[in-house]
């Protein structure tokens, strides 16, 4: 390597050097443990995806979780045959709604379905077994008001034990609930195959 190079790989050298001393200083300063309020929102794909990698890095860690789906549980999705044939001993798996409203098109059977989802969702969060939980587009349940978002806001905040993790899933969280998350991640929208009239596929939506 000629000495321009030589320079030139000194200087990447030294930055990389300040760079890891500043993050080593910041992890230094970050030694606490908490369960966190997770958030997925935003017109982007990748809410579920994201909370599904969670319930599998989890898994991958030997930590008791469980998923409650608010409004896919009719669908036949990859995640759920994957968790409940292979993980059923790390991973409980309820699948309580019952498709998309404009599919059921009955608010009354759609109210109750996601009342039962709740119901689950807050025994699961109380049991002390269980170290992640999440819920699948609940954000959808909460903007049709399916659920009071008053009570789900009251339960993360004042119930839900102290290393439980809670990861909520679906666009249009409310300002509400972000406000108490500890981690909120809004996924935009660059392009999107449907929009080029290309259906959804296994392997990628479901």
């Amino acid at each position: 390597m000629n000495s321009e190079g030589d320079g030139e790989a000194d200087k990447h050298k030294a930055k990389m050097q300040k760079i890891k001393a500043a993050r080593d200083r910041m992890s230094e300063d970050r030694q606490g443990e908490k369960g966190l309020i997770i958030v997925h929102t935003g017109p982007g794909k990748g809410k579920s995806s994201s909370g599904f990698g969670m319930i599998l890095r989890s898994i991958a860690h030997g930590m008791p979780c469980a998923v409650v789906q608010f409004i896919k549980g009719a669908w036949d999705t990859g995640e759920r045959r994957l968790l409940t044939e292979h993980f059923g001993d790390l991973c409980q798996f309820y699948a309580m709604g019952e498709g998309f409203t404009w599919e059921t098109q009955d608010k009354a059977r759609d109210i109750a379905a996601a009342q039962r989802g709740w119901e689950k969702a807050k025994e699961l969060i109380r049991d002390p077994s269980v170290q992640m939980v999440l819920l699948d587009e609940i954000n959808i349940a909460l903007r049709y008001e399916y659920l009071d978002l008053a009570e789900v806001v009251a339960f993360l905040r004042d119930e839900k034990p102290f290393m439980t993790h809670v990861v909520l899933t679906g666009r249009n969280a409310k300002p509400e609930l972000t406000e108490i998350a500890d981690l909120v991640t809004e996924m935009a929208v660059v392009k999107h195959p449907f929009r080029a009239g290309i259906k959804a596929q296994a392997g990628v939506e479901f």
